[in-house]
């Protein structure tokens, strides 16, 4: 059972594009989707985590507003940085998944028991990953990949029952 969703962010939870403005602020856009989706992840009691090579404020704002617990931003060895994670959250690989678009994220995808990657994702990561997803980085593609985990885990009912009352 996948028990930790590692996600990119740059290409995954937004579509790539980095825009400053002309007082050199960043914006990015983010999908409620994927935000609704880590959110119900999270209450379930499992683990999120963002790997990223970049640093920015915004991804914090919106790590700290999903309240995802493990934020990694400006890392340049990705494979490094989750084998620490798992290891210290008494994980095995087999229940992570991950999910990345580029070659920056080449072996932290090698190593997660499920891997993912938009449908946008370049060719060399298209080729390794098991899922190559129908939606591009931005576009719900987190939430794709959430809604094929809960099947995976057998976990729809409890995912659902966060939001439908019955």
């Amino acid at each position: 059972m996948i028990k930790l969703l590692v996600l990119d962010v740059d290409g995954c939870l937004t579509d790539g594009k980095i825009i400053y403005t002309s007082n050199s602020s960043e914006i990015k856009e983010f999908n409620v989707k994927d935000g609704l989706a880590i959110a119900s992840w999270i209450k379930m009691g499992h683990h999120v985590a963002i790997i990223t090579g970049r640093n920015s404020a915004i991804v914090k704002r919106r790590s700290d507003e999903l309240q995802i617990q493990h934020l990694q931003q400006g890392v340049n060895d990705k494979a490094t940085a989750l084998r620490e994670l798992v290891s210290s959250l008494g994980l095995e690989f087999y229940e992570v998944a991950a999910i990345g678009d580029d070659l920056n994220d080449y072996e932290m995808l090698s190593m997660a028991g499920r891997s993912f990657t938009p449908k946008d994702g370049v060719k060399d990561i298209q080729e390794i990953v098991d899922t190559v997803l129908s939606k591009k980085g931005g576009d719900a593609a987190v939430r794709e990949m959430i809604d094929i985990i809960i099947e995976e885990n057998d976990q729809k009912d409890e995912f659902l029952s966060l939001w439908i009352k019955e």
